[in-house]
């Protein structure tokens, strides 16, 4: 037994430095990331539990006094609902729009479709801030063009961000224009990866369109679909820039979203310790349905391989 030992210390002294550290120096990275993520979310769980304030020269552990205060107050409930009412109507209509769109341009395939391809990565160019800048002019009851356009059907002075019952609207408008191109290019990646024999059998066979949309199309697209509905979502629910440019969570209450609660107490009122449960509960909100799509997707991703029923 010794003997066997001795011979295996023996063979891996001959292995070559380089190549005895090259695991480790693969995995370095994903450990060092890891470790940079871990650090600042055990001190934001640690910071949540103590009244670290910037206006006090020391701190101490309080406990869950302030995940109590937080969850029985009626502002975390309102921004909660702020965030995922934002979060999922935004996506629902940019991939509902970004599907349309992309499908139509895998139809089209002419000059008009390349320059509408080009045309749409433009959003994706401008800063979130730039383009609600660009859009409150375009939506100002005096100067705006969008204004200017509802004037024409008899609509004057729509509210817009100056009203509770419209705020909402207007910065999803505002981020689906910036961000629906994203679903667009992703949705016609995955149209364009898609088998030609399927469809080529369907049209043998006589199928009509809507037929190879529900039965090819659509199954085999689900993969592309989940990851596009992934990124979409997670950004949405985190949204802050949007918001905060257009009305800083007003009229009121009424965009005062997750992220932009846990600015204001973190950093106007300086109750940096109070602010925390709300960027952590956050958080578990996208965790949580992130790990449900990526399920959902990998599914589908089986699915589409003809590897599970």
């Amino acid at each position: 037994m010794g003997k066997t030992n001795k011979n295996k210390t023996e063979d891996l002294n001959t292995v070559p430095f380089k190549t005895r550290v090259r695991p480790y120096l693969i995995v370095a990275p994903s450990l060092i990331i890891t470790i940079g993520i871990m650090i600042p979310f055990v001190m934001a769980i640690w910071f949540s539990l103590t009244n670290y304030s910037f206006k006090l020269p020391s701190h101490k552990f309080i406990g869950l006094k302030n995940w109590v205060e937080v969850l029985s107050s009626d502002a975390f409930w309102n921004a909660l609902k702020v965030s995922l009412l934002y979060g999922v109507i935004a996506t629902v209509v940019e991939m509902a729009l970004g599907m349309g769109v992309a499908i139509l341009l895998n139809n089209l395939n002419n000059r008009l479709s390349k320059i509408l391809r080009v045309l749409l990565v433009f959003p994706l160019m401008v800063a979130p801030v730039t383009a609600t800048i660009v859009w409150q002019l375009m939506l100002n009851s005096s100067v705006g063009i969008v204004e200017k356009l509802l004037n024409v059907f008899g609509v004057y002075n729509f509210p817009w961000a100056s009203s509770p019952s419209t705020a909402l609207m207007t910065v999803v408008l505002i981020d689906v224009w910036v961000n629906t191109a994203f679903i667009i290019l992703l949705v016609l990646a995955g149209l364009q990866s898609l088998p030609k024999s399927p469809f080529e059998s369907a049209k043998i066979d006589g199928g009509s369109a809507w037929f190879n949309f529900i039965n090819l199309t659509l199954p085999m697209l689900k993969p592309s679909l989940y990851i596009a509905l992934l990124f979409r979502l997670m950004a949405a629910l985190q949204e802050y820039a949007v918001i905060f440019a257009l009305t800083k969570g007003g009229p009121g209450d009424s965009l005062m979203s997750l992220t932009l609660t846990a600015y204001q107490t973190g950093f106007r009122f300086q109750k940096f310790g109070f602010a925390l449960p709300y960027i952590l509960i956050l958080w578990l909100v996208v965790n949580v349905s992130a790990k449900q799509i990526v399920k959902r997707q990998r599914a589908a991703q089986k699915q589409a391989a003809g590897l599970e029923e």
